[in-house]
């Protein structure tokens, strides 16, 4: 059996930043928290904490030491109440997110009704949507469209930057029928895009396809969902331990791709425990 690794899969430039930043920290100092999971992957959370790093929901919870903000950003009034606790911040925000942001910022003071084109309960969403604070909207499908008011004439739009091209552009079709005045910011990362494109190429052509990453990490959903598209035999696993004999029993060729918060440990453990499932 012949198992293909995608391009580009694995950890993006933002979370290798975020978890070296960590890393870093706990090597010099004492009580250091994460404002909820740095990166969506239970697997990399749990490896921080034993290096003494804890995860915290809520920043009433610290009354002293540091924080650190993951890379999916954090509101203004979060950085705020940081520093008034008298709190040390690493800001861990992935480049990208914090771009979406300013982005974000100069719609609003230009005019615009911002829209952000994302789930609206992802932490990185919810960073967007608080930096402006007030008179946005944030939409993921072409049926939430109606949701916003058609009163509106002008609209500063951004993309979550996990999101799929192809919800993308069909929303953004939409939206053009629909306004009058669209000012218009394909926020989608260039790491997003291109682990999108290889994972799908990848897909077309074996007869088993295994995405690894954390459930809860919405770019490897995503990825899970494109190669669906093209391959019924697709599935998503967060461990070797999820592995199915009966997913490759028929296999000649496996295909392999990873969410951008999937590390090269696990990706390498699959690949070793897809082998031996096969001798």
């Amino acid at each position: 059996m012949e198992i293909i690794l995608a391009k580009d899969a694995g950890f993006c430039f933002g979370v290798k930043r975020a978890i070296n930043l960590a890393l870093n920290a706990a090597n010099q100092i004492q009580n250091i928290y994460t404002l909820g999971p740095i990166i969506h992957n239970p697997q990399v959370v749990k490896k921080l904490a034993d290096y003494g790093i804890k995860e915290t929901e809520n920043i009433d919870h610290i009354e002293s030491g540091t924080i650190i903000f993951r890379s999916h950003g954090v509101s203004p009034k979060i950085y705020q109440k940081a520093d008034e606790k008298g709190l040390k911040i690493i800001d861990a925000t992935c480049p990208n997110v914090a771009k979406v942001q300013k982005i974000a910022l100069q719609l609003q003071k230009k005019g615009y009704t911002l829209v952000v084109i994302g789930e609206k309960e992802h932490p990185e969403v919810k960073s967007i949507l608080d930096t402006v604070n007030e008179n946005a909207y944030c939409i993921s499908s072409i049926k939430e469209i109606s949701k916003i008011s058609p009163e509106i004439d002008k609209l500063g739009i951004v993309a979550q930057t996990t999101q799929t091209l192809d919800n993308f552009r069909k929303i953004i079709s939409k939206l053009v029928s629909c306004f009058k005045e669209l000012c218009i910011f394909n926020t989608i990362c260039n790491a997003t895009l291109s682990r999108q494109k290889f994972s799908l190429q990848l897909a077309k052509k074996v007869d088993t396809m295994v995405v690894i990453g954390g459930y809860n990490s919405a770019n490897t959903r995503r990825l899970t969902n494109i190669c669906k598209k093209v391959n019924k035999n697709t599935h998503q696993v967060e461990e070797a331990s999820e592995l199915k004999i009966n997913w490759i029993k028929d296999a000649n060729i496996v295909g392999i791709t990873a969410g951008a918060s999937t590390p090269s440990w696990i990706i390498e453990e699959i690949i070793d425990n897809l082998k031996s499932m096969k001798k």
